[in-house]
């Protein structure tokens, strides 16, 4: 097998879990030609993922006159094929209700697609989430393009599985990758019964040679990390105000906040509000060597998400065995529980307080036995190498 990744932008510094995938994929002798649609628009930090970029071929960035050109060969070498894909398209852009424009960039990009996988003899495309990508792939199988499969993450992509053409989408992929059962049972509410056997869950998983099993000992002092973009889906605006409430019982503590996002000056604005500067930091984005320091020093994760698919960072803490403190929403309780963390309600400021302060409090045997917890349920849950296997006998496997 041939296989080629395809994914809106990338690398991302959210997207370390897919560069992830895919080495395991290569470990396991299958090599993977990386294609996005276009280059991130901000800086990479981590040098693992500025060599991930100059090994991704883009198909939108700077070629937008090769692939108006593509079209038009396309009519002349194809017109059946491109008519077929073309209907499609025009039942996705109806769907969608907007973005008549990007939705010929898709069939643009399919047509630039479809080509370079011939030329490269590539027989099997898998996307990363049901969005952009997924629908670029759909376009280049229906103008005689490879087979096609994609993995859906949520929590947005959810929310909008009607107006993606979500349906249309199986209906001509082999297979579905759900990253939860909470993905999955959201998934086949919205597919008519004979494409919900195309749905497999096959979580995403960590390199766990990048997490030492020596890493045991929970870090003494009043340090809590909290990583991830910073954005209203991921609640970091309630941890200044937490904070606040148990400042006075907890002197030394502090939050480290690693991530940027579209949130951030709402964070700024809640720690000034609530005058806890000298407790709450912004570290911006960090490499991920960096962010596996910063657990390991920290007593426990805090992620008092809002709305979720199953947060890597999570995997990540509880693999250097650092319980973390977050809510039960999506597939997070799929792996986290009393067990290893806390759970608390989302949005609910008293009750991040009250937990913040439980993990600051906890003696060292418990908080152990809760790292270790963790720990066994990522290595048995989240082996990436595992789960790549499973991920290559999926796409070679005929769909149902």
């Amino acid at each position: 097998m041939k296989l080629a990744y395809l994914l809106n932008s990338y690398p991302m510094t959210s997207t370390t879990f897919i560069r992830r995938e895919i080495a395991a994929i290569e470990r396991a002798g299958v090599p993977v030609k990386r294609f996005a649609v276009r280059r991130w628009s901000e800086p990479l930090v981590d040098p693992a993922d500025r060599a991930e970029q100059e090994r991704t071929e883009y198909l939108l960035s700077g070629r937008l006159i090769a692939l108006l050109a593509g079209l038009f060969m396309e009519a002349a070498r194809s017109p059946k094929g491109l008519m077929r894909a073309s209907r499609h398209c025009w039942g996705l852009y109806r769907r969608a209700g907007e973005g008549v424009i990007r939705h010929v960039a898709y069939l643009a990009q399919a047509v630039r697609l479809r080509r370079r996988c011939a030329a490269l003899g590539i027989d099997h495309i898998h996307a990363h989430f049901s969005t952009n990508a997924a629908a670029v792939a759909l376009l280049a199988r229906l103008l005689g393009g490879p087979r096609y499969s994609f993995t859906v993450h949520g929590p947005d992509e959810l929310e909008v599985l009607g107006r993606n053409g979500f349906v249309d989408k199986v209906r001509h992929a082999e297979h579905v990758v759900a990253i939860s059962r909470y993905c999955r049972d959201r998934l086949v509410r919205h597919l008519p019964g004979a494409l919900a056997d195309r749905v497999e869950i096959l979580p995403c998983g960590l390199d766990l040679r990048d997490f030492p099993d020596e890493v045991k000992a929970s870090a003494a002092g009043s340090t809590l990390l909290c990583v991830g973009r910073l954005c209203p889906q991921k609640g970091q605006v309630d941890i200044a105000p937490a904070v606040a409430m148990i400042r006075s019982r907890y002197p030394d503590i502090r939050v480290l906040l690693v991530g940027d996002g579209e949130d951030r000056s709402a964070v700024e604005r809640a720690i000034i509000e609530q005058g806890v500067a000298q407790h709450v930091h912004l570290l911006g984005w960090r490499s991920n060597d960096e962010v596996r320091k910063l657990i390991v020093e920290a007593r426990a994760l805090v992620l008092p998400s809002r709305a979720e698919g199953l947060p890597i960072v999570l995997m990540e803490a509880l693999a250097l065995c650092r319980p973390a403190v977050t809510t039960p929403v999506a597939g997070i309780t799929e792996l986290v529980d009393d067990g290893c963390g806390w759970l608390v309600p989302p949005g609910d400021v008293g009750a991040l307080a009250d937990a913040m302060a439980s993990a600051l409090d906890c003696p060292p045997e418990r908080l152990a036995a809760r790292g270790r917890e963790g720990r066994a349920r990522v290595v048995a849950r989240h082996d990436v190498d595992r789960l790549a296997a499973g991920l290559l006998a999926l796409f070679t496997r005929p769909r149902a």
